[in-house]
């Protein structure tokens, strides 16, 4: 009998890990399997999935490929490890003029003499003592190291020796600007540094969750992880450049829907317990932004796909606000059906508020848990934040459980946000997917517990639970509406109040599209493609999201795994470009400099530089894609205007794995 080879798709996103076999020959996806993601280890639900799919009939696994939301996630979510930032050569002032310092993903930055000009040379020499001074100060503060430096594109010496001198006192991982972009746009730069700091950990200690998964099992295939622009490349390659996975699982999700689908051209909503992701398929291929993408509110200079990420999703918190009305996300908790199935004292307490509700002393805050996500390596140096630990030990506390026994008033004072962010300390509440347990659509876990708290919520806001969950399932597709529109348009929608007068045209034209109620003038919104959907809850969420755009929705088969099968129909592309420029000497051209990742050369004509570029790099290009594990198939070199008398050359590689 021979024995089927096959590739192993692995998708781990903030909420569930899906798995999938794929047919090396025909690409029909032969299994399939969906598991919760285990945070606190992620070997757990890694080896869960492995053990489904092969649990019955013997494989020969040929190629595994990953994609992940979890750096989307722990940009979108604020959980990102703490890191410095060192700034060579930044103008201090003009940084504070244009409030700049809200974009560094990080409130550790610090300006340091040194940097360089448009010409490559030093703007002063770098201040070694002020950089080492800094480091010493704020070394048992943070996990790792950025540094960006003034034009560093063009010279990249000064943060080479930060670099060493960083080394020397410090034992923290560190990562350059330069490495990361080749624009010369300083603040996205120092922006994607550090973002790639603070991810470091949390994308290796992924990679390395799947490496010891894989060993554990005796499968020895090449292991892949989808980047951020939809490509694929190998694990080992993109250890050091974590930033550059921030779309990974969308971009498995626009590449998986394109081939389940089989539709060139689409809206993908990929909806997941977490986040929402949207993209657009476009002639076969997901669109990419080569300006540098948005993630969460930072903009980076990471090459990626088109994606607009967004904190809603089936797990997301409901609340209430200041005025009574109902919020979703973007925070997202552990269901309190699961939290209850977990630990039965969940549902006793739930019982218990049902039983003895009385307005004046409940709010939402008693429907919110916490609970020990694992015992920190290093412990907390709050002393109140240590205590919280400690009184979590037990299992979860309501929160204003965990107030009262500490005689607080608010989760400020034990350092509640920092807690949550470094995912010591989980946090349960009412989700969309404990309504759903209500209705029967999707209920593995404790239904009694999400009645209860859904009982308990209603009776806050004076309405039915079934009225509840229409205005939930109603608010989550307007979110999706809206984003929609403003992806596409690239235009801010700021959405109104109901009782406040909208006085936007932009706002008006999308209140109307939804609500249809002015009596001589109407609105119609119409999305001229198909929309995909992509997720568990695709098809409980999105039917009505289309209809409010006028257009078809489409629910491929495998459509709730479409990011593990997206994962391993990929390819390999690598994209390598120079910028050409003019050498100037009393504002006067005398040459013209070409400008890679690695050297600055000089030529006396601008057709020797571009040739000399398109060579070099389509040579860079495909030993990168065999570096990366595949055979190239196809090299594209575009070659597009920059400025006066300026070219940037783009040499694009694309291979098929190897296996």
């Amino acid at each position: 009998m021979r024995i089927p080879e096959v590739l192993l798709g692995i998708d781990t996103g903030g909420t569930y890990t899906d798995g999938v076999l794929v047919d090396f020959q025909s690409h029909n996806v032969l299994k399939k399997t969906k598991t919760l993601t285990t945070k606190n280890d992620l070997t757990i639900c890694i080896l869960r999935a492995i053990d489904t799919l092969l649990s019955e009939d013997l494989v020969d696994i040929k190629l595994v490929s990953i994609s992940t939301t979890l750096a989307t996630n722990a940009v979108v979510e604020g959980k990102r490890r703490p890191v410095a930032l060192f700034l060579l050569g930044y103008d201090k002032s003009l940084v504070q003029s244009f409030h700049f310092e809200s974009q560094f993903a990080t409130s550790n930055f610090f300006f340091i003499d040194g940097g360089h000009d448009l010409e490559g040379n030093p703007q002063t020499p770098l201040d070694i003592d002020s950089l080492r001074g800094t480091a010493k100060a704020i070394q048992q503060q943070v996990d790792a190291l950025a540094i960006s430096g003034y034009f560093s594109p063009l010279n990249t010496a000064h943060e080479e020796l930060a670099a060493q001198t960083l080394r020397k006192e410090l034992t923290q991982p560190y990562v350059l600007g330069s490495q990361l972009s080749n624009r010369l746009n300083s603040i996205k730069r120092a922006t994607t540094a550090a973002l790639n700091a603070s991810l470091l950990a949390p994308l290796n200690e992924f990679i390395q969750s799947i490496e010891n998964a894989l060993q554990l099992r005796g499968i020895q295939a090449p292991l892949m992880i989808m980047h951020s622009d939809g490509s694929l490349m190998d694990a080992e390659m993109v250890k050091p450049f974590p930033i550059e996975t921030v779309h990974s699982g969308p971009a498995a999700s626009a590449v998986g829907a394109r081939f389940l689908a089989d539709v060139d051209k689409a809206l993908v909503v990929d909806i997941g317990g977490t986040t929402t992701d949207i993209a657009i398929i476009d002639q076969g291929r997901v669109n990419v932004n080569e300006e540098g993408t948005k993630v969460g509110d930072f903009n980076t200079a990471v090459r990626a796909a088109d994606v607009r990420s967004i904190g809603l999703g089936g797990d997301s918190m409901l609340w209430l606000d200041l005025e009574d009305r109902i919020q979703i996300g973007p925070e997202r908790v552990v269901p309190l059906s699961y939290l209850a199935n977990q630990f039965p004292q969940v549902k006793e307490y739930l019982g218990s508020l049902s039983r003895q509700f009385k307005k004046n002393r409940v709010s939402v805050g008693n429907l919110e848990f916490w609970f020990l996500l694992h015992e920190p390596k290093r412990l907390p140096s709050n002393d109140r934040s240590r205590e919280v630990v400690k009184l979590l030990k037990d299992g979860p506390l309501p929160l204003p459980r965990i107030l009262d026994k500490m005689g607080l008033f608010h989760p400020m004072q034990f350092d509640g946000g920092r807690l949550i962010r470094e995912e010591i300390i989980g946090r349960g509440a009412l989700t969309p997917t404990d309504l759903f347990h209500l209705t029967g659509e999707f209920a593995p876990w404790d239904t009694t517990a999400a009645d209860l708290a859904a009982g308990v919520f209603t009776r806050l806001i004076a309405v039915e639970k079934e009225e509840l969950i229409d205005l939930v399932k109603a608010s989550i597709a307007e979110k999706i509406v809206a984003e929609v529109v403003s992806f596409i348009t690239r235009q801010t929608l700021e959405r109104s109040p109901s009782y406040v007068p909208i006085r936007n045209i932009n706002a008006w034209l999308f209140e109307e599209n939804i609500k249809q109620d002015n009596p001589y003038l109407g609105s119609q919104i119409r999305l001229k493609m198909p929309m995909i959907g992509i997720g568990a809850p695709a098809g409980l969420l999105l039917p009505r999201a289309a209809e409010l755009l006028h257009t078809d929705l489409i629910l491929p088969e495998h459509h709730e795994v479409a990011n593990a099968v997206g994962a391993v129909v990929g390819s390999v592309v690598v994209t390598k470009e120079a910028w050409i420029y003019p050498k100037l000497r009393n504002m006067f051209p005398v040459g013209v400099y070409v400008q890679t990742e690695l050297e600055r050369k000089v030529f006396s004509k601008a057709d020797q530089a571009v040739a000399y570029a398109e060579s070099l790099l389509a040579d860079e290009a495909r030993k990168a894609v065999q570096a990366g594990g595949a055979k190239v198939i196809d090299v594209e070199v575009t070659t597009m205007p920059e400025g006066a008398e300026s070219f940037r050359v783009r040499v694009t590689a694309v291979g098929t794995p190897t296996v």
